[in-house]
């Protein structure tokens, strides 16, 4: 049973946003304040993410715990179950979607829970996201070697002794 009636109840979840929200508002400043660049919400991409950033190929989606159906912090209320049970799965199952549609168009996807943003652990948090957005740009600079490339004896004349004593054959 709600303790508000359906005239309050309407009025109070209309006030829940979907974008600017404070956990988007943190990532955000923190980003710019390190010197990333991001576009919000791009709408061309599938899921809308939150924060893109193309020169790192990466999409940053933000959720809230209970809407997004965290195993850790999300939980479903006890008033009209079912209903909220459905309503989460089926944002679960858009949310993988989304994020397969955007690994097949060559984006690396991060998800940042509301909950990972709290006072106690968002420092690492906040530095995790750098150390990924970092990792990503650099790896798209590592050299591609064919798979049929293999170490030979005159390949390998830059090492100080012989090839086999590092080698078990």
């Amino acid at each position: 049973m709600d303790i508000w009636d359906k005239k309050k109840r309407s009025a109070v979840m209309s006030k829940i946003r979907g974008k600017n929200t404070r956990p988007e508002l943190i990532v955000r400043h923190y980003l710019f304040s390190r010197g990333y660049r991001y576009r919000k919400n791009v709408k061309g991409l599938p899921g809308t993410p939150d924060i893109v950033l193309r020169k790192y190929g990466t999409v940053i989606f933000i959720h809230g715990c209970f809407w997004h159906g965290h195993e850790v912090d999300g939980h479903i209320p006890h008033s009209n179950r079912e209903y909220w049970q459905n309503k989460i799965e089926r944002n679960i199952e858009r949310d993988k979607r989304n994020k397969e549609e955007l690994k097949k168009l060559g984006w690396s996807v991060m998800t940042v829970w509301e909950c990972q943003l709290k006072p106690a652990v968002r420092e690492q948090t906040l530095f995790e996201i750098e150390y990924h957005l970092n990792h990503s740009y650099l790896s798209r600079f590592v050299p591609k070697l064919p798979k049929s490339y293999s170490v030979t004896e005159e390949t390998a004349a830059i090492a100080a002794e012989p090839l086999s004593q590092y080698i078990d054959t």
